[in-house]
């Protein structure tokens, strides 16, 4: 190419790179050989020689959720924003999935990386988060409330979404509700509950009486189901009147498996979800579901990121919390003991 056009390597370089240090005629001789050549930059080449590629991680823990579909359009948003790529990463909520990724994008050299952990911080995730930090990559949680000031995070209130679901059916006049979700060690689910329990305390009422927790494997569908068959099959006189999901996929499949046993919903028991996924109110019976700014967290996570790795100096970390909203629909909308005529 620089035979071409009758230039330098150098000179060509200069071109592609810093085309205001080219004179005019030189730079359309240079722009036309490429032209003709056929030239595509290697621009992944040229930000690796600067140290960074133009990319950022993005590592969620269920792709089949579509709340962290919903998440991957805002952090798309800001990044395509920015000239920038991600690359999208599940970790099936399974540590060792989760490190290999970091590793991968470490040897990819992106600028940062953001991500909603298998564990929180304080189980052992803190030091492959450091030592990413060290190398100079940037790393912002997603989902996650950050305990370290010198860590961005961007997050929900979860707390105040379970006493949100909670309050509801307990104002419907329910007292006996099942939590279902799991596994209970995971961070949202333990804050979803901790909330549920915060209602019942406002409301005079004890955990022990007029709630019970139904642990799951994983927040799907089919988890859904099997805790259905086990709300099923309690003994009608001590059966819970109302269910609070810790996501909108429990919800969905419990909705599924009480309508094949014939149990009616909300007229046999009330049903609430948690996220507000596009399929919660195009279910068969519209669910009730505490709705999450699902795109604003990834957006404002990948906004989080780009400010700190273009200016690392003025920076100021930040611990973002959204407040979550209850967005009542059919599935619990009605008076607890009414059943439709």
């Amino acid at each position: 190419m620089a035979v071409r056009a009758g230039v330098s390597v150098g000179t060509v370089s200069n071109v592609l790179n810093q085309p205001e240090v080219v004179a005019a005629a030189t730079r359309v001789r240079v722009l036309a050989a490429i032209s003709e050549l056929g030239f595509v930059p290697n621009d992944a080449a040229r930000q690796l020689r600067r140290g960074r590629s133009r990319t950022l991680g993005l590592v969620v823990l269920d792709v089949a959720n579509p709340f962290f579909t919903d998440v991957a359009k805002g952090v798309e948003y800001a990044t395509g924003q920015a000239g920038m790529a991600v690359i999208f990463c599940n970790s099936d909520g399974d540590p060792a999935k989760e490190n290999a990724y970091l590793d991968l994008l470490e040897e990819q050299r992106v600028q940062g990386v953001l991500i909603t952990p298998v564990n929180t911080p304080i189980n052992g995730l803190d030091n492959r988060l450091h030592r990413l930090r060290n190398r100079g990559v940037r790393v912002v949680l997603l989902d996650r409330r950050s305990t370290q000031s010198d860590l961005c995070s961007v997050s929900v209130d979860d707390r105040l979404g379970g006493e949100l679901a909670m309050r509801h059916l307990i104002e419907k006049g329910h007292r006996r509700v099942a939590f279902v979700g799991g596994p209970h060690d995971l961070e949202q689910v333990r804050d979803r509950y901790d909330g549920v329990v915060q209602a019942l305390a406002t409301f005079g009422l004890s955990e022990g009486q007029h709630l019970r927790r139904l642990e799951t494997p994983a927040l799907t569908v089919a988890a859904g189901r099997d805790a259905a068959a086990r709300i099923v099959g309690t003994p009608r006189e001590g059966r819970a009147t109302a269910v609070f999901c810790a996501n909108d996929l429990l919800a969905l499949g419990v909705l599924q498996g009480l309508t094949r046993q014939h149990v009616r919903v909300p007229d046999d028991i009330a049903l609430v979800g948690y996220d507000d996924i596009d399929f919660a109110a195009a279910a068969a019976v519209p669910l009730t579901s505490v709705r999450q700014p699902r795109a604003s967290l990834g957006q404002t996570a990948a906004t989080l990121l780009l400010e700190e790795a273009n200016d690392p100096d003025h920076h100021r970390h930040r611990q973002v919390v959204f407040e979550p909203e209850l967005i009542v629909r059919e599935s619990s909308d009605r008076p607890a003991g009414h059943a439709a005529g």
